[in-house]
């Protein structure tokens, strides 16, 4: 099996191929550096740094310049920066960077977002005669590829005496998850919030199950290439700062917040509060005792045949920031 397709297919590859081609990734010429942020809509503390330009200014003191680019999911972003094409990442799930791990991607963690375990759900339609996760034998499920979302749905089902061979998944992408739940496609959609919160208040959609219980904590992490965090540890420092900056900021300005990421998530600002009440947002630093669910995330799927090899979860670099 090729690297491209154990990070979820050739369309990835192509894609940033063409990414390549067009130039998106190129670096500023002059003394200027370019740093290259990846980021997904969920990516809640970045999009609003991204919006307010507050990261720009920070770093423009090192000079440093940012460009943007937004991935549909966490693992194309991660292969994007395995493959050189992205410096830093912003907060994928949990399940993520075990993926990249296990297909020999070269990464650091950079910093953590703590648990917050009701921010991704199991969805059903408000009518649907599924009650329990029981009930989902037999049945089709649209989940993304080595998504949060997917140990999720992993670990829901083990605890109902079921096993991933028990139901029919259907890897989707968070938009085209939708697409095919609210066509009625699927008979359950495993999401996320901002996502989460929008299917269930506009889609009549029901929470079968969610994280809680001790099914899925839901961290989230940002990451780096390892040579970048060896080479940029300045331009870490900031960014982490900001980081968890941002993070006190939402929690403290939910309002404030909300109508900030509206316009760019196009989700009424009602809702987007709602979904950022899920989330921690509470970013600190990684540490190896910190990453004990990630070696249980990564035995389990590899016990499930979904995850190509086994993985040693704390044989990845940790970077920290100035001061830890």
């Amino acid at each position: 099996m090729t690297k491209g397709k154990r990070f979820g297919g050739l369309a990835i590859v192509a894609s940033l191929a063409a990414l390549l081609t067009s130039g998106a990734f190129a670096q500023s010429a002059g003394s200027t550096e370019q740093v290259r942020i990846g980021y997904q809509k969920s990516s809640t503390i970045i999009n609003i740094l991204k919006t307010n330009g507050s990261l720009e200014k920070a770093l423009a003191p090192l000079g440093v310049t940012i460009s943007w680019h937004e991935f549909t999911s966490g693992l194309p972003l991660l292969e994007a920066i395995n493959s050189s094409n992205v410096d830093f990442g912003a907060d994928v799930a949990d399940t993520v960077p075990v993926f990249a791990q296990a297909a020999g991607a070269q990464l650091a963690y950079v910093a953590e977002e703590s648990a917050s375990p009701t921010a991704q759900a199991i969805l059903v339609a408000a009518d649907s005669p599924i009650k329990t996760v029981a009930d989902l034998k037999g049945k089709k499920v649209a989940v993304t590829k080595g998504a949060g979302s997917h140990f999720l749905l992993l670990n829901a089902l083990a605890k109902a005496g079921l096993t991933f061979r028990d139901i029919t998944p259907a890897y989707l992408t968070p938009a085209d998850g939708r697409a095919a739940f609210v066509s009625g496609n699927v008979d359950a959609w495993v999401a996320w919030d901002p996502f989460l919160t929008s299917a269930r208040k506009q889609s009549n959609a029901r929470i079968l199950a969610d994280g809680s219980n001790g099914i899925a904590s839901y961290k989230r992490y940002y990451l780096a290439s390892a040579s970048f965090t060896d080479r940029r540890a300045d331009v870490l420092n900031v960014i982490y700062a900001k980081l968890s900056e941002t993070g006190k900021w939402v929690k403290a300005h939910p309002k404030e917040a909300s109508e900030l990421l509206a316009a760019s998530w196009g989700i009424d600002a009602p809702t987007v509060e709602e979904a950022n009440s899920h989330r921690s947002y509470q970013v600190g630093v990684v540490t190896a005792p910190g990453l004990a669910e990630q070696q249980k995330i990564a035995d389990a799927f590899f016990a499930e045949g979904l995850l190509p090899k086994n993985v040693d979860t704390a044989a990845v670099k940790i970077w920290a920031p100035k001061g830890y």
